[in-house]
């Protein structure tokens, strides 16, 4: 039953029947229906006289709901504790760590946190929420996450926010602005697949809405990170004031952005498909994205130990 018959079109994609995809399940990882319908009829691509075996769909659906269950719980601690200690002590919160950046940042760690128990839900029982829901999700994720890499940039190499005043409002309502409009694709080419699954992919990979997204997380969550560390590297000054700040969430969210990079090259047939890149991308990818879910509970634990000591 977990042998996957192979699309002799699309030869980097397994499928099966009667088993779920990530995508499927929680709107990751997901596979354009044009590209992975198969049938009994379907020729299975022989490599090494054995068929390919991916078992990470069962291995997501057991762990998935506990995982994302506990990280919300858990940010949810963290970031009301965050917030706590911002309204305590506003007196301790300078710049770079200044208290309308650390607010921002717990604002979007906290919105991510919320639609943590929608998609565990999901992971666990399907998508019955609709594709409006749907599609909502999808925004409001990368919304978060974007604005999140947008903030750490902003307050690793400049001091627009060491002071809450005009000027630096009207940054934040930039900021904010540009990341929901970068995340706009990310709604646009999301849906709901088989009734059941939200999906974060419902267009062919080469579809040009599917590429500004694709690129758009690229430069945020992978270039993005490695500008930052460039950039620390070579002016001693901003490796010192923003290390704290800056270094956790390019750090968690970087493999997934890799990851998808890698993803588009399989799918497009650009890299020569194995059974191995077949049996352990899912599981890489998966993993991935998980570590970057953690910053929502990290993130603002790092905060914290980064102003007590």
């Amino acid at each position: 039953p977990d042998a996957h018959p192979l699309h002799p079109q699309t030869p980097g994609i397994l499928e099966t029947p009667d088993s779920l995809d990530l995508e499927e399940i929680m709107g990751d990882l997901s596979y354009d229906d044009d590209d992975t319908a198969t049938s009994s009829n379907d020729t299975i691509l022989d490599y090494g006289a054995a068929p390919c075996h991916n078992r990470f769909c069962p291995l997501f659906q057991s762990v998935a709901p506990p995982f994302l269950a506990a990280t919300s719980v858990a940010a949810a601690l963290a970031t009301g504790a965050l917030l706590v200690a911002l309204a305590k002590r506003p007196q301790a919160w300078r710049w770079p760590q200044s208290r309308a950046l650390v607010a921002q940042l717990a604002l979007g760690t906290a919105l991510f946190a919320a639609l943590l128990p929608a998609l565990a839900a999901g992971a666990a029982r399907g998508w019955h929420l609709g594709t409006a829901l749907c599609r909502l999700t999808h925004l409001l994720w990368h919304w978060s996450v974007f604005a999140q890499a947008l903030l750490v940039a902003s307050g690793s190499c400049g001091t627009a926010w060491a002071r809450w005043e005009p000027r630096s409002r009207r940054s934040a309502v930039a900021l904010w602005a540009a990341a929901l409009l970068l995340a706009a694709p990310a709604a646009l080419v999301s849906g709901v697949a088989a009734g059941t699954a939200c999906v974060r992919r419902s267009v062919g990979i080469l579809a040009p809405l599917y590429l500004l997204h694709l690129a758009l997380c690229l430069l945020l969550l992978l270039l993005l990170p490695a500008g930052l560390l460039l950039a620390a590297l070579a002016v001693p000054r901003l490796r010192a004031s923003g290390a704290g700040l800056a270094w956790l969430f390019p750090g968690l969210w970087a493999p997934y952005g890799a990851g998808l990079a890698g993803e588009f090259l399989l799918q497009a047939g650009l890299l020569e498909p194995t059974c191995g890149s077949f049996e352990h991308f899912d599981i890489a990818l998966g993993l991935s994205e998980g570590l970057g879910v953690l910053h929502c509970g990290l993130g603002p634990l790092a905060l914290l130990l980064a102003r007590s000591c």
